[in-house]
């Protein structure tokens, strides 16, 4: 009985991973296909065959990452993730009509996977660009990608302990920045050939005109806007996490298993009375 009731269950965590695997080769490839063939003609026309292909690629992979990583997440954790979409999007959309140069749709992202670990962050990200895509701004589409990273950073992030102090919080969501914007720099240069809206636009448009490239002048507009614009989005998210009951924040399995806020989460902590009374 055992071993038949285990074969279903292994056969879905391989399927799990396949879908993982499947979903990063896919973001891989398309992120070198920007980097290394630089098709700028995306930037004339997104709707040109290296702008299509680009799209699907990120839109694609970021949906196989999602499908094979929601399997992992508890009851309670997927109970929180359309809240935390909707976060993004509320915050991110309002912060790009204001033309502020940092985005700011994150905070969510950061939130969950600070909770209940990477997995949930990935989940987290993806939909929410997706959704936001969809609905709002397809600027956002392939960008599913550079929540993929905002997700597994933040998770490891928690499991080192980055969310305990204060002050650490925005060190690790500034080295998530830089690599957040060494991510994102092809998808702006050669997706939407530098002009994604908001406050960054300008931004670029400024290095450009002293000489920068294309490809330049938004990573180096990425690497000024993202880490300062995650520092910002962990710190506010490790004020959130202060301000949440402790007795909430045991509720995820992810941080009594990495002891994310430097309590110790052993049993004899969620023993009740009963139990106590029954040892005595």
């Amino acid at each position: 009985m055992s071993s038949t009731a285990t074969a279903p269950t292994d056969s879905k965590k391989t399927k799990n991973r396949i879908l993982v695997a499947a979903g990063t080769l896919i973001i891989i490839a398309t992120y070198l296909y920007l980097v290394v063939g630089q098709p700028t003609e995306i930037a004339e026309n997104t709707l040109s065959q290296s702008g299509l292909i680009a799209i699907a690629g990120y839109v694609v992979g970021a949906i196989l990452l999602a499908m094979g990583a929601i399997h992992r997440l508890p009851t309670a954790t997927v109970a929180m993730v359309p809240v935390a979409i909707a976060l993004n999007i509320v915050v991110g959309q309002l912060v790009s009509v204001i033309g502020i140069p940092v985005y700011m749709d994150s905070i969510g992202t950061v939130l969950v996977a600070a909770l209940a670990g990477p997995a949930a962050g990935v989940v987290t990200g993806i939909l929410t660009n997706v959704i936001w895509g969809l609905t709002l701004s397809p600027i956002a589409l392939p960008y599913a990608v550079v929540q993929v990273i905002i997700g597994v950073m933040a998770g490891y992030a928690a499991r080192l302990g980055m969310f305990r102090l204060f002050y650490l919080a925005p060190v690790a969501g500034a080295v998530t920045g830089l690599v957040a914007a060494v991510v994102s720099a092809p998808i702006s240069a050669f997706v939407f050939g530098g002009a994604t809206g908001g406050g960054t636009a300008a931004i670029v448009g400024a290095f450009q005109a002293m000489g920068s490239s294309l490809l330049g002048a938004t990573t180096l507009q990425g690497l000024l806007s993202d880490p300062l614009d995650k520092a910002i989005t962990f710190t506010i998210v490790v004020l959130i996490l202060a301000a949440l009951p402790s007795r909430f924040r045991q509720r995820f399995p992810f941080v009594r298993e990495h002891n994310v806020f430097g309590r110790k989460t052993a049993v004899l902590e969620h023993k009740t009375a009963a139990d106590i009374s029954k040892e005595n």
